[in-house]
């Protein structure tokens, strides 16, 4: 059976596949904890995404998962099973490196058949597994060529063919489209998703990329400093973020030091910056606290007069549709903002945040 027939037969979930559970993950690396008890249960067939900046731990859980790395502390089951403590070779997982480690001596279909070879799968059904994978990832035609007769595109897609020929319970993906151009990057989003709900594998996904965690996976890990900020699925995490750097890393780039007036209903009142601004109302802080507002570029806008946030203009850009900025309040905070045209660095400027999209932390003590 095929890798399409394998989607549209039964359930489109790999026969091979089980809950992955992290339970209480520990790294450490001299004085560094890189993982700081991770905890984390994936559901068959599922597509995960660890989120977050350079430095976060997002990779460093990709290589325990692989077993690339042994864990400090903590285990990882499959289906029940404890695997923490086998070797990578014996977990059969399907794995996509950032930079394709793809054999530049040996043929594309060589390359794919790699680990069936090291499997010992038969001649026949070798070949069978190898133009299926290929033909997934739309390379037929190009099985006798080297690696480095191949675009980036498609050594990538050589690289997710070889990932998983073996037909693996799960497929381990570290930032596959960083080294690609902004095209390719969009194309290759929409193949991976397409593979992912056709072979039915359960997939881990490392991207620092907002916009790739969104567009690609069912529910999102977002991580910083070797722990767990908050789980959820695109839409949640995107417009309910319960921490400001989970806001932060969903785009809520101004953050504004204000305090909370009042409550009414789902609205809240703030002063901030010297004015009054309106917000969702926070179910974790009280009149009176210190909070942070946390609003996006494209839902704070410039006007030239009337209540709002006092500006200076530092820079603007076009992108488009819109022309987008950076500005400084009286305070000193940042301000990104959009514009529906251009205004002269140093010009004042007003800035009204959209109340419904306008978030509110507390601040740390």
């Amino acid at each position: 059976m095929d890798f399409a027939e394998n989607a549209l037969a039964g359930t489109g979930k790999s026969s091979q596949s089980g809950r992955l559970e992290l339970i209480d993950v520990r790294r450490v690396f001299g004085n560094y904890n890189a993982l700081d008890g991770i905890n984390l249960a994936v559901e068959p067939g599922e597509f995960i995404a660890l989120l977050g900046p350079s430095g976060c731990g997002k990779s460093t859980a990709l290589n325990c998962i692989a077993g690339l790395l042994e864990l400090t502390g903590g285990e990882i089951r499959l289906a029940g099973k404890r695997i923490d403590e086998l070797q990578p070779e014996a977990r059969g997982f399907g794995m996509v490196f950032q930079n394709y480690a793809l054999f530049p001596h040996l043929s594309v279909r060589k390359n794919v058949g790699f680990g069936l070879s090291m499997q010992g799968v038969p001649g026949a059904e070798s070949a069978k597994r190898i133009s299926d994978a290929l033909a997934l990832v739309r390379l037929q035609g190009q099985e006798g060529k080297l690696p480095g007769q191949l675009s980036g595109g498609q050594q990538q897609r050589v690289a997710i063919a070889r990932a998983i020929v073996i037909h693996p319970p799960l497929v381990l993906m570290d930032e596959p489209l960083s080294n690609l151009d902004a095209k390719l990057r969009l194309e290759m989003r929409a193949e991976i998703r397409g593979i992912h709900d056709q072979i039915g594998s359960t997939t881990i996904y490392v991207t620092h990329d907002q916009d790739e965690a969104l567009s690609l996976a069912d529910r999102i890990v977002v991580m910083r400093e070797g722990r767990i900020r908050q789980i959820g699925t695109p839409q949640d995490l995107y417009d309910r973020p319960n921490h400001p750097d989970v806001a932060d890393f969903m785009g809520f780039r101004t953050r504004i030091p204000g305090k909370l007036v009042s409550v009414s209903g789902n609205r809240a009142s703030v002063d901030a910056g010297g004015v009054r601004l309106e917000a969702v109302a926070p179910g974790h802080v009280s009149v009176g606290d210190r909070v942070l507002v946390s609003i996006r570029p494209e839902d704070l806008v410039a006007v030239d007069e009337g209540e709002g946030l006092k500006a200076t203009v530092n820079s603007i850009e076009y992108r488009g549709r819109a022309f987008f900025g950076l500005a400084t309040g009286p305070d000193g905070s940042e301000l990104f903002f959009r514009a529906d045209r251009t205004y002269p660095r140093g010009a004042s400027i007003v800035l009204r945040p959209l109340a419904e999209r306008t978030l509110l932390f507390k601040e740390k003590a």
